[in-house]
């Protein structure tokens, strides 16, 4: 058994064990809802329809995967903290709406602590920095040298103002010390239909939704944000490994649901994605997106949001970035 099936099988054990009873009155009869905050085509609508397509046959109950799309995916969670504390509306959570938003939005009509009951981490990527083969910089040095010939003008895209694309161009120009063009976008979608037309000249886009591109050479991988390289792109090399020492910038996304959503519900939906997770073919699905470090308690995915708004809350106060609330 592999070490994440194995580690995965337990913590479901260990979660069934410990939930308390689900009356059967907390479940809804109706469709499940997934709600992603981004348009059809992205990173997070990927990985919310390969959890929908299994959940629909396990609980022999459709689960529909809806966009509500805008202001980086913050919409969407502003639209799920709003709805009735059951399980028939979920979000899948993503770095945008649950540790960046909190540091970049002071009006945030949501607190992410009081609104939301973190269910499960679905999956961890990195960005890849990529690039329409027609550009003349494809390697991570000669971006640097053409930003620095050309301080403000070379365009880099992302899936909106204060999106994980945007903060790990932040990062990139505080590392090289570098001016760029940032081009907000709503969603990875249409970022990246401008990326393979040529409209703009390269993003740090989520490995799940760059790869399908990457893979059919419509677009090049120059480097990739986490300090492994991930399952998926083992060519690609790393950030750090290009001389950006500590670099590292993740794209993450994970089941939350509203705030006064009941323990059992949040415990039972924890129970069954980490089933999903540890299945083979989900696996290898994860593994060609570069989700990695996915599943585990409700607890786990708790730590884990509050360490990455702590993280970035400091990028952003020393890359002094500012967007419209």
């Amino acid at each position: 058994m592999q070490r994440r099936t194995l580690i995965q099988a337990v913590g479901a054990v260990a979660a069934t064990l410990a939930a308390p009873a689900l009356r059967a009155q907390e479940w809804p009869t109706q469709s499940v809802r997934i709600i992603v905050g981004f348009p059809p085509g992205g990173g997070t609508d990927a990985l919310a329809r390969v959890v929908a397509v299994k959940l629909t046959e396990m609980w022999k109950q459709q689960v529909i995967v809806e966009s509500k799309a805008g202001a980086a995916g913050v919409l969407a969670a502003e639209y799920v903290a709003q709805q009735p504390s059951d399980v028939s509306t979920l979000l899948m959570a993503h770095i945008n709406s649950h540790a960046l938003a909190p540091s970049l939005q002071p009006k945030l009509r949501y607190n992410v602590d009081r609104d939301f009951v973190p269910i499960v981490l679905v999956g961890v990527t990195p960005n890849l920095l990529i690039c329409n083969p027609t550009q003349s910089a494809k390697t991570l040095a000669d971006i640097v040298a053409l930003c620095k010939a050309n301080p403000g003008r070379v365009s880099f895209g992302s899936a909106g103002a204060g999106s994980a694309q945007h903060l790990a161009l932040e990062m990139f120009k505080l590392h090289a010390k570098v001016d760029a063009l940032h081009v907000p976008y709503k969603g990875s979608g249409p970022l990246l239909t401008d990326l393979i037309g040529g409209q703009i000249q390269y993003s740090f886009e989520t490995m799940t939704a760059a790869t399908p591109h990457v893979k059919n050479g419509r677009l090049i991988a120059i480097a990739q944000t986490r300090a492994k390289r991930a399952k998926g792109h083992p060519t690609v090399p790393t950030m750090q490994e290009q001389g950006f020492e500590g670099f590292e910038a993740t794209t993450w996304y994970g089941l939350a649901g509203p705030g006064k959503l009941p323990t059992p519900i949040a415990q039972k939906v924890n129970r069954d994605v980490n089933t999903v997770l540890a299945m083979p073919d989900v696996q290898e699905r994860l593994d060609t997106y570069g989700a990695e470090d996915g599943g585990g308690s409700t607890e786990k995915f708790s730590r884990f949001i509050a360490s990455e708004t702590a993280k970035w809350s400091k990028v952003v106060k020393d890359a002094n970035v500012k967007v419209d609330s």
